[in-house]
């Protein structure tokens, strides 16, 4: 990097989930500055970068990863492609940040983690829920014992067939070449992900996971059990043809519980001996903002450990091959 205190990216792979979520953080983060974006069709990467301000567009994300004023790259394309962009941009010697899942499989993410540990260049997933003010709250509840010793954790998630899924039109989330969980590599890894920052580390997991509605080509039905290192046990089922939309998290302790939703902004509800709270706290508009000025943080002001690194990705991919049975 030429400059200490200024640090310019480029995306690759300028799609929806930059539009709102994860693109005008790059912007709006003091110390950063967004210089170029990759897509594949060159009307929609012109298009993006007016529409955004950004001054550059590419057509080869080859061109973005060795542009000399680009510092680091944020890739945000589907999974299938993160292990080959990655290793590009370790190879150029740049920072990174991948979107979630950091890669289809255990395999492919160590060999990206190992890629960057390698030559000690930071690597960043985009699991912003860590970051997020109302799992912080709940990560300030645990530390407080306000529900006592940890005992157990439930997740139920489920949801009805979109007409997509039902349509057999073409979607890479469902697409087993890509994701071979479907709809659980997407969504699953984020709260997977945020328990392991909660309670620590699952140690151990099972599962049980088919292709039960045979509406695409990944599996849809998925059932698990796993330990946490300090002894919480943890249960979980997400199936993606069901009547109704259940997002429902349960954190079970000696004197009390916790109640929340990973995706449904719902509030979160403290009970224990002496209170029955219910918290509604707004996520932020561009919802990985706090993710990104947290790298800011570690980057350039140097006074922040980030809650999502290669390393907490890469174990978030165990935990979900060995639900999946790949490893």
């Amino acid at each position: 990097m030429k400059d200490k205190n200024r640090i310019k990216w480029g995306i690759i792979g300028c799609g929806n989930v930059t539009e709102v979520k994860s693109g005008p953080p790059y912007k709006l983060t003091e110390g950063f500055e967004l210089v170029a974006v990759m897509r594949r069709d060159e009307a929609k990467a012109k298009d993006y970068a007016k529409r955004h301000g950004i001054k550059k567009y590419y057509t080869n994300a080859d061109d973005l990863i060795n542009d000399p004023e680009v510092d680091a790259i944020y890739i945000a394309t589907p999974p299938d492609t993160h292990r080959l962009y990655a290793l590009k941009v370790a190879e150029a010697g740049k920072i990174c940040c991948i979107e979630k899942p950091m890669a289809p499989s255990y395999a492919e993410s160590l060999e990206i983690y190992n890629a960057f540990n390698e030559k000690k260049i930071p690597l960043f997933v985009a699991y912003y829920r860590r970051s997020l003010p109302r799992f912080t709250k709940i990560d300030e509840w645990l530390k407080n014992n306000e529900i006592g010793d940890v005992r157990h954790i439930n997740w139920h998630y489920s949801k009805p067939a979109s007409d997509l899924d039902k349509s057999g039109d073409y979607n890479w989330r469902t697409d087993a070449k890509i994701a071979p969980g479907g709809y659980f590599d997407d969504l699953a890894s984020h709260g997977l992900d945020l328990f392991n920052f909660l309670l620590g580390d699952i140690k151990e997991a099972h599962g049980i996971s088919l292709n039960q509605q045979n509406n695409y080509s990944a599996k849809d039905a998925f059932t698990a059990c796993w330990l946490h290192g300090n002894s919480i046990t943890g249960s979980g089922t997400w199936n993606f043809d069901c009547a109704d939309s259940v997002d429902s998290v349960t954190i079970y302790g000696s004197e009390g519980k916790i109640e929340f939703s990973i995706f449904h902004e719902n509030p979160i509800i403290l009970t224990n001996k002496t209170k029955n709270e219910a918290l509604f706290i707004e996520n932020p508009k561009h919802i990985q903002l706090l993710h990104v000025e947290g790298m800011r943080n570690v980057l350039i002001h140097k006074n922040h450990t980030h809650p999502s690194t290669g390393l907490s990705a890469l174990h978030a991919n165990w935990v979900m091959d060995k639900i999946l049975g790949q490893i």
